[in-house]
């Protein structure tokens, strides 16, 4: 106790204000904090008698500058408290000893009773140390915290293996009914389909054969489980599924040589094909089959139908259908596993297909949830650094701030009485967002406090802040302004008469600093001054990319703060702007509806270019009753990238489309359609922060579907 009392008087001498505040938040967040909210109002005056100790020792030894500065920086903290407002005029009276609001504190009396009383009660705390900490171990909160941190960690994890099995599970319910739903509704017993030509002998028999078969059936559905894709097998036709003509003829062929010795082996055949996945559906095919060979044979045989009534005939006859059966169980049977083969390396179509389709699927869905609380089309939606929240905004200016892990909850709201047009993340103080408005300011929001902490005004003349973009260090960030436009962005009757080249006004590129909130530089735009639509650096802050609304794409070098190379995109706006996972080429989408892709070693080279449909570039369009149309122009990001940058989300008009990239296919490839939406989705993001992706897809209801991908790695 008595170190404690020395150290905290040592930092009152030594006028370290730093010191002295973070040893006593360390004190009280390892012994106050677990004392009982009755004790806690004492706790409080002994922290204010400390700082008030403090001031009186400044103001004793003439260091009225550091009184000054510690209501410079306790101000925010004290302002607010009734017992501090008296005290913010110390620094500024000529003799505050003599003033009847201080003079006690000036008192030897006054100081000694406060270290008498600070010592007393840390003693008693010491004292009942016992009773406070269940662990012998004194002050182990770290460990504790570690500890927590590891459990909700693990909890985590076993969170998404129970979603991956429970999606697994559903899937595979899902097929089994598909498949006996086929099965049961396209396929008609054999005695059924042939009751009009069979006569007393034949309709003992078929009901025999009938008997088999439900057996086999029943066995089948206990391998149901266990079947995906194969048992539609038998609905496809034999050539387009890899089967050659001689491979059919074998399978036909084979019934028509009923001996002895294939029945016994069919019979093994049937046993051994018990528990395998095809032999089931190798079954169905060798009854549809052996179907046709009956009716064939019955016409052969009807002149020896008294003979077939005898006994010994009869055996003949079922050991003849059993062989059948059994022989073309065996032989399909092998011939689906030659299928299976081919299949998993070039075989296209069908069933088949969509096995090797879920076996190289890249992700898959853990979970799909919603967040919906805005009520108007969203225009921005972002993951901040840490991946663990989210800020969203909306066309009526609401601003939500929002966490989904460990479950969804909004941690701050608010509404703009300006139009915002556009949103940010702060980079290393990621509580921080810069807002622009549409009347030339720019807002930093603190989303923990929930307030502004300060407005900055960019341009009268460029009213319009288009996009926002902070460098990685947090030091400074971008703004891009723009005049007023002469149409209405949700204007479509202009768009759509071709008034689109319209909204290329001047527009000015801006850096800032992030600390001091003040205008560094105004980069030079070539061959004019042009609104830029967006913006984005690479890691480490070196590059600048940009689009604007006359198409072209600038490269900024950021170090020496010029244009380094530009040139023409797109025919019309540039929307969306990124770089790759290894920064040597960006990739762009335009208003003239292709994703290209572009090397920025040597300016204008053309990497690979595919075309998007409508709903992925916009303008999006949302209809209703009685023509009620409405539009928006994109504002946010329109695709993001994977965490290695191989897949890329984009938008659609039911939800997000994750596609392959590959330069050397002319066409991408759809991987995944993440769905769930009923309204254009506007705006994309995806975090790769935490272990499992996470995908963000905003549509213009206003409802944001965050969807929780796991990656399989090959």
């Amino acid at each position: 106790v008595d170190k404690i009392v020395d150290q905290l008087q040592q930092f009152v001498q030594s006028y370290d204000l730093a010191a002295l505040r973070d040893y006593w938040n360390y004190l009280d967040r390892r012994l106050f904090s677990r004392l009982e909210d009755v004790y806690r109002p004492t706790v409080n005056k002994l922290k204010t008698s400390l700082f008030r100790y403090y001031l009186i020792h400044t103001v004793q030894t003439g260091r009225n500058d550091k009184a000054q500065e510690f209501f410079l920086k306790q101000a925010s903290e004290l302002q607010n408290q009734a017992e501090w407002k008296d005290w913010f005029v110390l620094p500024f009276l000529p003799a505050p000893d003599s003033n009847p609001t201080f003079a006690t504190y000036f008192s030897r009396q006054w100081a000694d009773t406060f270290i008498v009383s600070l010592h007393n009660f840390l003693s008693v705390l010491f004292q009942c140390m016992h009773i406070l900490f269940c662990d012998p171990v004194i002050l182990n909160f770290e460990a504790e915290c570690l500890r927590s941190s590891l459990i909700q960690e693990e909890n985590e994890s076993l969170r998404h293996k129970l979603f991956a099995l429970q999606a697994e599970s559903s899937r595979m319910k899902k097929e089994e009914l598909e498949v006996e739903q086929a099965v049961v509704h396209h396929k008609l017993p054999a005695y059924v389909a042939n009751m009009d030509r069979l006569g007393d002998s034949e309709l003992a028999m078929t009901c025999s054969q009938r008997s088999t078969a439900h057996s086999l059936q029943s066995r089948g559905g206990f391998l149901s489980s266990f079947l995906s894709q194969s048992k539609k097998g038998p609905s496809r036709p034999a050539h387009p599924t890899g089967a050659s003509p001689t491979q059919t003829g074998s399978m036909l062929l084979g019934k028509k040589e009923p001996t002895n010795h294939q029945s016994a082996k069919g019979k093994e055949g049937t046993v051994s094909c018990k528990d395998g996945k095809s032999h089931f559906s190798g079954l169905v095919a060798g009854e549809s089959s052996s179907l046709q060979q009956r009716q064939k044979r019955l016409q052969e045989h009807g002149k020896e139908r008294k003979e077939l009534l005898s006994k010994g005939t009869f055996q003949g006859q079922s050991a003849e259908k059993k062989t059948d059966i059994s022989t073309a169980e065996t032989e399909p049977c092998s011939e689906l596993h030659a299928e299976q083969a081919e299949a998993a390396t070039k075989m296209p179509t069908s069933s088949a297909e969509a096995v090797g389709v879920r076996q190289e699927q890249p992700f898959i869905v853990l979970s799909q949830e919603e967040y919906g609380e805005h009520h108007s089309s969203i225009m921005y939606c972002r993951v901040d650094c840490s991946g663990r929240r989210v800020a969203s905004l909306d066309v009526d200016g609401v601003i939500k701030v929002w966490s989904f892990n460990p479950i969804m909850q909004t941690k701050a709201s608010s509404i703009s009485k300006s139009p915002l047009l556009s949103l940010e993340w702060a980079t290393k103080r990621d509580r921080l967002l810069l807002l622009g408005s549409g009347v030339g300011t720019v807002r930093l929001y603190d989303t923990e406090a929930k307030k502004n902490l300060c407005e900055i005004s960019i341009d009268e003349d460029m009213p319009r802040i288009l996009s926002l973009a902070c460098s990685p260090s947090g030091a400074s960030f971008v703004c891009s302004a723009a005049a007023q436009s002469p149409i209405s962005h949700m204007d479509f009757s202009a768009v759509s008469s071709g008034g689109k080249r319209m909204n290329q006004v001047p527009g000015k590129l801006l850096l800032w600093d992030t600390k001091t909130m003040k205008q560094q530089l105004q980069f030079s735009l070539e061959p004019e001054p042009i609104a830029i639509n967006c913006t984005a650096f690479n890691h480490n802050g070196n590059l600048l990319v940009t689009g604007a609304a006359d198409g072209i794409v600038r490269l900024f070098d950021m170090q020496q703060h010029e244009c380094a190379m530009s040139w023409k995109a797109h025919d019309g706006e540039v929307y969306s702007v990124e770089f790759s996972y290894d920064e040597n080429t960006v990739y762009s989408i335009g208003e003239d509806g292709k994703f290209i892709q572009w090397n920025i070693h040597r300016s204008g080279l053309k990497v690979s270019e595919y075309d998007l449909p409508s709903e992925a570039t916009g303008p999006f369009v949302l209809s209703g009753y009685s023509g009620y149309k409405q539009v928006q122009f994109p504002r946010g990001r329109l695709f993001a990238f994977d965490s290695e940058g191989n897949y890329m989300l984009t938008c659609s008009s039911t939800g997000g489309v994750i596609f392959k990239l590959n330069g050397e296919e002319k066409v991408l490839e759809s991987c995944l359609s993440l769905g769930g939406h009923r309204a254009p989705v506007v705006t994309v993001d995806w975090s790769t922060a935490m272990d499992c992706g996470t995908c963000l897809t905003a549509s213009m209801d206003g409802k944001i579907k965050l969807t929780t991908l796991l990656a399989q790695k090959s």
